[in-house]
């Protein structure tokens, strides 16, 4: 089959129009879970990135915060503004796969990759949630299909924007390093590929990834390399352990989809045969991987990875868990009704986890529920709020970033909201009025956080006015205390720490 043509063949689920219609239908229910479930604490604190954008920013690069800004522009200071380019670009970027795919292999394969990236875990159930792995997953993807074009067209010119997307990539997350890796891989394996090198578009393509990624570089020069030093300092700082391996593959399994996962492992191996060729397609979709998947399973025999980590790998995932169901023979019943199951699970889940977000089917899953972080805050909101007006604050200070960003969006039409604590998160902000501060002010925290001893060292009246209880259906999932604090005694802030 011709690279891009449709058989007639194909059922009506992998032809465009059926893939158009069952990604409209998950894109319809996106959109209506994105603007009626509350923020997890990630989103709230990036929401105030989209408050003021900045060229980086502590924790990794600005573009989830550009992205969250746009929104705003447009929609006000909304939680479906802070999530409305995620589900346009989940869109685009659906797109780019499946001509990535059809490009690469053929339609067959194309639409199998289409569906098992929107029926995966992470996708389907978390593609509503605005954090940076959205734009590094949307930008990665659009990285290999730069160079599928290239590969397709032999049209040096594509490298132009592969430089673009992979610096894109590089403003969204620092993962997208480990794809440059393996582009220099794949040039150096793949003898077709090697003619590049001696072309001028591949080293300006180049230049204008780094030109992309200059902001960031910038911002820390000026802040002592902190944001570098915060999600690259941690790798292989510890001792070796097995402890974290299996969590990581787990996690990675469980968020793929298992069943999924299993066609992704097959794939894998259909593909290696192809790469030990050194053909082209095969050659890509592995060595634009391999780096990423070496740097996590290194640092998993270290510390934690944080099952998002692998996100940008999941349109790799996709195509070759569909590589391996498009070469299937008619005959080979068990493994076309195991990736059809793979695909009804991951929608299945995707519609009730959606749905359960926006109008909590049950509460007795507390904090085992995937959705807890999303639960109580309009009450928790009122509640503060009424103790803002009983006690004539002129403020609410916190000391974790997540509380920090619930409560400033919960209060932002009344008092100011200030960490007192990680500064440096908040660079990009005008520093808070020092004045306020002479007059009485609230503390909230997180039971289980709580900083009285250092509260007391700070202020000169600090006083426990109650606790609040996070709830879903009734069902208690953490307690929040409040005090009334007046009279600083010394410094209010931490100092601002670069290490």
């Amino acid at each position: 089959m011709n690279a891009g043509t449709q058989s007639p063949a194909l059922p009506f689920f992998l032809r465009p129009a059926g893939l158009m219609v069952i990604v409209g239908l998950l894109t319809v229910l996106k959109l209506y879970a994105a603007s009626n479930a509350h923020f997890v604490e990630d989103e709230a604190y990036y929401r105030i990135w989209g408050l003021f954008p900045a060229v980086s920013y502590y924790d990794h690069p600005p573009m989830i915060g550009w992205w969250i800004a746009a929104g705003q522009a447009v929609f006000g200071d909304t939680i479906f503004a802070v999530r409305f380019l995620l589900i346009l670009t989940g869109l685009i970027g659906t797109l780019a796969l499946w001509r990535t795919a059809s490009i690469l292999f053929d339609a067959r394969v194309a639409g199998w990759a289409v569906l098992f990236f929107n029926s995966s875990l992470l996708v389907g159930i978390g593609g509503i949630l605005a954090t940076p792995d959205a734009p590094s997953v949307f930008f990665w993807g659009l990285s290999l299909w730069a160079i599928a074009e290239l590969s397709h067209s032999r049209n040096a010119n594509w490298w132009l924007m592969v430089g673009l997307m992979a610096g894109c990539g590089l403003l969204a997350k620092y993962s997208v390093l480990f794809l440059g890796a393996g582009i220099v891989l794949w040039l150096l394996w793949v003898p077709e590929a090697r003619r590049w090198w001696t072309t001028w578009q591949l080293w300006i393509g180049g230049a204008i990834a780094i030109v992309c990624f200059s902001p960031v570089l910038y911002w820390n020069h000026l802040h002592e390399w902190v944001s570098f030093y915060k999600q690259f300092g941690r790798a292989g700082s510890g001792g070796y352990t097995a402890k974290y391996i299996f969590e990581f593959v787990g996690a990675l399994v469980g968020l793929l989809n298992p069943l999924i996962a299993v066609l992704a492992g097959l794939g894998a191996a259909t593909l290696f045969r192809s790469f030990r060729r050194r053909e082209n397609a095969a050659s890509l979709l592995i060595l634009t991987a391999l780096p990423f998947i070496l740097y996590l399973l290194y640092h998993s025999l270290h510390s934690r990875v944080q099952a998002n980590w692998p996100a940008p790998l999941f349109p790799t995932f996709a195509i070759a868990a569909a590589v391996f169901v498009g070469g299937l023979r008619a005959d080979q019943l068990f493994w076309k009704r195991f990736a059809a199951g793979g695909v009804g699970l991951g929608v299945l889940i995707a519609v009730v986890v959606q749905l359960h977000a926006v109008s909590p089917i049950t509460g007795q899953f507390a904090r085992k529920d995937p959705t807890f972080q999303l639960r109580g805050w309009p009450e928790i909101g009122e509640a503060v709020r009424a103790f803002v007006s009983e006690e004539g604050a002129a403020y609410v200070a916190t000391t974790s970033y997540g509380l920090n960003g619930q409560i400033d969006y919960l209060l932002k039409d009344t008092v100011p909201v200030v960490q007192l604590t990680e500064r440096i998160r908040y660079v990009m902000a005008p520093e808070p009025d020092m004045s306020m501060f002479g007059k009485p002010g609230l503390y909230v925290a997180e039971k289980r956080r709580n900083k009285e001893g250092e509260l007391r060292n700070s202020f000169s009246s600090v006083e426990k006015l109650g606790e609040l209880a996070r709830k879903v259906d009734g069902v208690r999932l953490e307690d929040l205390v409040v005090y009334r604090i007046e009279g600083p005694t010394g410094p209010v802030f931490e100092p601002i720490s670069y290490k």
